[in-house]
């Protein structure tokens, strides 16, 4: 299917592309110290920690659901992958390779070098460790959520293969291709909305190998 052709459902908004209300300020001398003050604390502490560290990002769609749905706010670890690499498992924001102003939230199938084997509903990886390919379990993919799909992708140097949880409503790695790492903005750290759902390292999941492939 043409990527262009298969609208996701889900993707991220950087809050602060929000505008915030506009407040008044009175104009005495304490008030304008007062936002100087704040102003410089902004830009001395707050800014370097979103640029760098970490950033809000507010869920809208479905195509990680049920692990993650519309209004969930996380807060996106920034730091993380300029000292390790990213893990199979991990939820990431990226931005879209079709459309860079776009941010998009989905987990890490495969890594660079790999091979990603798609038949019907089952994963199975090729790498130097696995010759033979390993399936792997996916726990977060409920059976109403699950999609057939025959599909064969090598990875290179720097590439990832991305997808989301509910696969009815995802476009992914299986339209667009891979996912090149200087897209990667960084992983779901935090999610601090939904309070029920309040927790670090949201979604994030470890993988057994199943069956080794005949």
């Amino acid at each position: 299917m043409p990527a262009d052709s298969h609208q996701d459902s889900t993707q991220v908004t950087d809050t602060s592309q929000l505008t915030p209300p506009q407040e008044t300020v009175s104009k005495d001398g304490s008030s304008t110290r007062n936002l100087i003050f704040f102003a410089l604390l902004v830009l001395i502490i707050v800014l370097p920690i979103r640029l760098y560290v970490a950033k809000p990002f507010i869920v809208s769609g479905a195509s990680m659901f049920p692990t993650f749905d519309t209004w969930h706010y996380l807060i996106i670890d920034q730091l993380t992958y300029k000292l390790t690499p990213p893990s199979r498992g991990d939820v990431i924001v990226f931005r879209f390779p079709q459309n860079p102003s776009r941010f998009f939230i989905k987990r890490i199938i495969g890594l660079p070098n790999e091979t990603v084997q798609l038949i019907g509903t089952v994963v199975t990886i090729f790498n130097d460790t696995h010759k033979e390919g390993f399936v792997i379990e996916e726990p977060y993919v409920t059976p109403e959520n699950m999609k057939k799909t025959e599909l064969t992708m090598q990875l290179g140097d720097n590439e990832y293969f991305v997808m989301g949880d509910n696969r009815k409503a995802s476009a992914d790695s299986r339209y667009w291709g891979p996912l090149e790492s200087y897209r990667i903005i960084g992983r779901a750290y935090i999610r601090l909305f939904p309070f029920s759902d309040l927790g670090i390292l949201p979604g994030a999941t470890t993988y057994n190998i199943i069956s080794e492939s005949e």
